[in-house]
C-alpha cells in the first residue's frame, strides 16, 4: 500500500509566524517519510508588544488575523486533513492572549492553542532526529526563539533532561534578559553536561539556519565553534543597515540574529562543545511529527 497524507502545523512564535505543510508518505513494510510541502513565513513580530507592554496591538492582531485567513486558504487549497496551531512565548504572556485567540478562531476558523516552555521544548525534542543522533555520543539540543530558547540534552539516543529559558532574540533586543538568565542558563548547561565527556551541539531556529546556509556548507555537516565566533564578530562589525543590503538579511532577520548567535556560542562554551550540527528543523516539524504519531 502507498499513500500520501498531508499534515500542516502552525507555529506562531515572537518573531515570526510559520505555516508548514507536509507530505506524509507511507508504504507498507517502510518506515513513513515526511517531505516539506511548502513552508510560509510572516514576520510579525509579536514579542515586540508581548514583552514591552504586556498585550498583542491592535495593528498586530489585524495582521494576525489576515495571515490566518490565508493560512486557513493556503491548507483548503493543498487538501491539508489534520492540522495543530501553537503559539509560544510572545502569547503566554501577553494579557489579552485568550481574546486574541478567540478573535482568530472566529474570523478564520483556527483554533490556537497556546503552549508552555516545557511543552515546547519536548515538542521541538520528539523531532525525529535518529539519523544524526549516534547512540554512543551526547548532544545538546538548542532552538533559539524570539521570546524563549529551549535545551534538550540527549544520551544513548534518548532524552535526558530539557528546560526553556526566557532568552530569546526579540527579548534580547528590547535589554530584557537579565544577569540572572544568563547566570541560570549557563548553570543548567554546565550541571547537566559536566558527566559527559564530549558534547556536541544541535542547532535549531532561523537564525542558525541562516548562518548554515550562509556558510556554503553541505547538509549534515557541522559548523565549528571557532567558524560561528569569527562570524558572529564579523556580523557585528556591521550596521543593521549593512547586513541588509550586503548580506541580503531579511529586515526582521538582521537584527535578532546576532543576540542568536551570542546563545548558540555560549552553549557550545558551557557545555564544551566544539562543533554545532543545523538540521533543517523546528517546532513546525516537531508538531507534524508528533500529531502523525499520536503524541499530541
Amino acid at each position: 500500500m502507498f499513500r500520501i497524507k498531508k499534515y500542516a502545523a502552525i507555529d506562531i512564535g515572537s518573531n515570526a509566524m510559520r505555516l508548514l505543510i507536509t507530505n506524509i508518505v507511507e508504504q507498507d513494510g517502510k518506515e513513513s517519510q515526511f517531505n516539506k510541502n511548502s513552508l510560509v513565513r510572516v514576520p510579525i513580530r509579536l514579542g515586540q508588544d508581548s514583552f514591552t507592554v504586556g498585550e498583542i496591538s491592535e495593528e498586530s492582531i489585524s495582521r494576525m488575523v489576515d495571515a490566518m485567513k490565508a493560512f486557513s486558504l493556503l491548507m483548503k487549497v493543498h487538501k491539508v486533513e489534520k492540522y495543530l496551531a501553537f503559539a509560544t512565548s510572545a502569547m503566554r504572556e501577553a494579557n489579552n492572549a485568550f481574546e486574541v485567540v478567540d478573535i482568530i478562531n472566529k474570523e478564520s476558523d483556527i483554533k490556537i492553542e497556546i503552549i508552555d516552555g516545557k511543552k515546547e521544548a519536548t515538542i521541538i525534542a520528539s523531532t525525529d532526529l535518529h539519523h544524526l543522533l549516534k547512540t554512543d555520543k551526547t548532544y545538546l539540543y538548542v532552538d533559539v526563539g524570539g521570546g524563549s530558547s529551549e535545551f534538550s540534552l540527549f544520551s544513548n539516543g534518548k532524552i535526558v533532561t530539557s528546560k526553556s529559558f526566557k532568552a530569546g532574540t526579540v527579548r534580547f533586543l528590547n535589554e530584557m534578559v537579565s544577569e540572572a538568565v544568563w547566570k541560570e542558563m549557563e548553570q543548567w548547561i554546565k550541571t547537566n553536561t559536566q558527566d559527559y565527556d564530549e558534547v556536541t551541539l544541535i542547532g535549531s531556529g532561523g537564525n542558525i539556519n541562516k548562518l548554515f546556509k550562509m556558510s556554503g556548507k553541505a547538509l549534515e555537516k557541522p559548523l565549528s565553534y571557532i567558524y560561528l565566533n569569527s562570524q558572529y564578530a564579523f556580523l557585528n562589525s556591521l550596521t543593521y543597515e549593512q547586513r541588509i543590503t550586503e548580506l541580503g538579511l531579511n529586515p526582521d532577520r538582521a537584527d535578532v540574529i546576532i543576540p542568536a548567535t551570542r546563545i548558540y556560542l555560549n552553549a557550545m562554551k558551557w557545555s564544551g562543545a566544539r562543533n554545532i550540527y543545523v538540521p533543517k528543523i523546528g517546532l513546525s516539524d516537531g508538531i507534524v511529527k508528533a500529531m502523525y504519531y499520536g503524541k499530541i
